[in-house]
């Protein structure tokens, strides 16, 4: 197994040690109360997607390692496997619009946040990973793209990986937040949190996979659920 601290991209430092340990393992296990929605993957399932994400940046959109890219997505099971998939092309994470970016990633409802982004993939965020209907010319949808990629990746090298902090950096304060919210290897962590910030993200779902833990994410939550959640997904941390 490659020493973490030696990894080039984040996927090789916090998805490769949960592959070779737990490959079948839930990874990311995603609600939505509003409509009773719950998709969960693997970490197997995880890697896949990340993989045809990297993929599709590096081989339909042409971006190399260092390329910014903007998503601005909310926190998600797609987002989940898009973020893991933009690190293991080897590119930069900004959490916003931002005028230097070469490609977005957004959801339907931001689009207007991308007018000058000369790439953008839209999302859907629909719970079964559905297109989505009647985007404007230029915009590529995300569901239908990125399934005719290979759902294995070889990184090529990585810049910044989140709005201008290296690989290390990101990894280590992952793990301090990881350390200073208790997580170990086998928590199930229940979560509403954002990932709109660096700092929300790297706490809310980075931490969690540098642990070794897996994550239970809630859009929309429902107070009079979860203590059944609690139970039905054996959690044992919650944020």
């Amino acid at each position: 197994m490659r020493d973490i601290d030696q990894a080039t991209t984040l996927p090789e430092a916090v998805l490769e040690p949960i592959l070779e340990r737990e490959p079948a393992g839930p990874r990311v296990t995603w609600y939505d109360d509003a409509t009773g929605a719950r998709i969960e993957l693997s970490g197997l399932t995880l890697a896949n997607w990340a993989a045809k994400t990297a993929n599709l940046i590096r081989d339909e959109f042409g971006l190399t390692p260092g390329a910014r890219v903007a998503v601005l997505l909310p926190a998600h099971w797609q987002t989940a496997a898009v973020l893991l998939g933009c690190w293991w092309a080897g590119t930069e994470v900004v959490l916003r619009s931002d005028p230097d970016a070469e490609l977005a990633f957004a959801a339907a409802d931001r689009l207007a946040e991308t007018e000058d982004t000369p790439e953008v993939a839209a999302l859907s965020l629909d719970p079964m990973g559905g297109p989505v209907r009647d985007l404007p010319i230029g915009v590529t949808d995300y569901a239908t793209a990125v399934r005719v990629h290979g759902d294995q990746f070889l990184p090529g090298g990585a810049g910044a990986a989140l709005d201008g902090m290296p690989v290390s950096e990101v990894l280590a304060e992952a793990r301090k937040s990881a350390a200073l919210q208790g997580f170990s290897e086998g928590d199930r962590v229940l979560s509403s949190a954002t990932w709109d910030t660096p700092a929300e993200l790297i706490d809310g779902y980075l931490a969690v996979l540098a642990a070794g833990a897996s994550l239970v994410q809630v859009a929309n939550p429902d107070p009079a659920q979860r203590e059944r959640r609690v139970d039905s997904e054996r959690v044992t941390r919650i944020r």
